[in-house]
């Protein structure tokens, strides 16, 4: 007789989810995990890191007070007291995973586990992480003999991802760091080199940028966050410069000599030689599934090691399941969540499945960028005959009360149909906007019932309605564009 009806193994924003959910169609649910609950995203990426946004934004806000008729007299920051808070946010919301877990009846069991066949795992202790010694342990390697031997009628495998390591020269020298590293560091470096201008890479500019560093990143592409619409990462390239970021596009670090400073090299259009008391990397994920022993389970994974699931998040392994960033399907912690909502559900016996065409994605620059659905590059390569339509913050009433008047909306549309294939925002309150555009496609909406949605004024939503109106050639607050 199994011990538990589903175990999950992992318990970050897929895994708590799907004990919870799994919990609430009455499974009997265990959950094995390494540190505290909540995985990446709680410990040690979207909370934290949005955390320590939110101290930056603030500070900058207040040293341009005087624009706002408010007088504030020697404005400081204190990057003792921005972690502080940053952890007290953290334990609050990894604290109340926990409460949520045990009012669910879920058991936590603390440990490493590994398959030892389909449906069992041994647990053992969580020894120190080879890759992080001296930080988060959701990577560490299994410790000692095994202290728990546990049977499950089904499992889910969400074990999550961890920071690709680069094969460059002096990767491992003290200084280079990794975007987890990162909440390691006691003072803001002055000179910082940034390898990867994607989200990670681009937040962690931004927001060290904002401190006073000296920042300098480092893009393979020809733009700074190259998965985004081409005029969204031109216009956060633009806006980083006039911060005084300086992006090296189209270039490859590929060297780190040890020194104080150390000595990065650079290669590409724009090589040249920077010192730099910090280097991050923020380039990549790879999945977390050292040690898990899913050979034994018959578990198979692609090329690049991610674990192959099918639309109920079935892995080629009878009863066995696999959800968030291990799969490999879009890293980010909403989808592990959904995932595990669709994999919890499947178990219990529901018909779910999991659709991947409406996915929003925000990154928490400033200004901040916020996504959904096709690129103009992409909608055009797949065929569609596209027309697009701009619209900026500063031709937008309650930005400029706002004070935030930076970037604007893009709708990608079909010409014939007007449907809105996708949505792209750079500028104040990105992320929250987003949600329109996402229901926008979901609901196969056009420009013109965007159009004749009454939107509330003055307020920032309100752009979603007037980009349509230019992108059906009546805007009434920018003047027509000429065809």
């Amino acid at each position: 007789m199994p011990e538990f009806d589903l175990l999950v193994v992992g318990g970050g924003p897929g895994g708590y989810v799907a004990a919870i959910r799994a919990a609430q169609r009455g499974l009997s649910v265990g959950l094995v995990e390494k540190e505290r609950p909540g995985g990446v995203c709680l410990n040690w990426g979207c909370i934290p890191t949005k955390a320590m946004l939110r101290s930056a934004e603030v500070f900058q806000t207040v040293t341009a007070a005087a624009d706002f008729g408010v007088y504030a007299d020697n404005v400081r920051f204190d990057f003792a007291a921005v972690r502080q808070r940053k952890d007290g946010i953290v334990k609050e919301l990894t604290d109340g995973v926990a409460g949520l877990l045990k009012a669910n009846g879920v058991t936590v069991i603390e440990g490493h586990a590994r398959f030892t066949g389909p449906t069992t795992v041994q647990v053992c202790a969580a020894g120190p992480s080879p890759i992080f010694p001296d930080g988060p342990r959701y990577a560490a390697a299994p410790q000692g003999d095994p202290i728990r031997e546990i049977s499950a009628r089904d499992i889910i495998v969400a074990t999550g991802s961890i920071p690709a390591r680069l094969p460059i020269p002096g990767i491992d020298l003290p200084g280079v760091i990794t975007s987890d590293g990162a909440f390691g560091l006691t003072e803001v470096p002055r000179r910082i080199v940034v390898v990867g201008g994607s989200a990670v890479g681009a937040e962690w500019a931004s927001l060290f940028a904002t401190f006073g560093s000296e920042v300098t990143v480092v893009e393979l592409q020809d733009r700074l966050v190259p998965l985004e619409d081409k005029d969204i990462g031109v216009a956060l390239g633009r806006s980083f410069a006039k911060r005084g970021i300086t992006v090296l596009t189209g270039c490859t670090v590929t060297a780190i000599a040890e020194g104080e400073p150390l000595r990065v090299t650079v290669d590409g259009p724009k090589a040249r030689e920077i010192d730099a008391d910090i280097v991050l990397i923020g380039v990549g994920r790879r999945p977390n599934t050292a040690e898990l022993g899913l050979e034994a389970a018959g578990i198979a994974t692609d090329a690049r090691g991610f674990i192959e699931v099918d639309e109920r998040l079935r892995t080629g392994a009878e009863h066995v399941y696999a959800i968030g960033d291990v799969t490999g399907r879009a890293l980010l912690a909403h989808v592990a969540s959904h995932q595990g909502l669709v994999a919890a559900d499947v178990i219990a016996g529901h018909d779910a499945h999991i659709d991947y065409t409406v996915i929003p994605a925000a990154t928490f620059t400033h200004p901040e960028i916020a996504s959904v659905g096709l690129t103009e590059e992409r909608a055009k390569a797949a065929g569609h005959d596209v027309l697009t339509a701009k619209f900026p913050f500063a031709a937008l009433g309650r930005a400029k009360t706002f004070g935030e008047t930076e970037g604007f909306v893009k709708i990608v549309a079909g010409r014939t149909h007007q449907e809105v294939l996708g949505v792209h925002i750079i500028g104040p309150s990105a992320s929250d906007l987003i949600t329109e555009g996402a229901l926008a496609i979901s609901l196969e909406a056009t420009l013109d019932e965007l159009a004749d949605t009454i939107h509330a004024h003055p307020t920032l939503g309100e752009i979603g309605m007037e980009t349509a109106l230019a992108g059906l050639g009546l805007p009434v607050h920018i003047a027509p564009r000429k065809r």
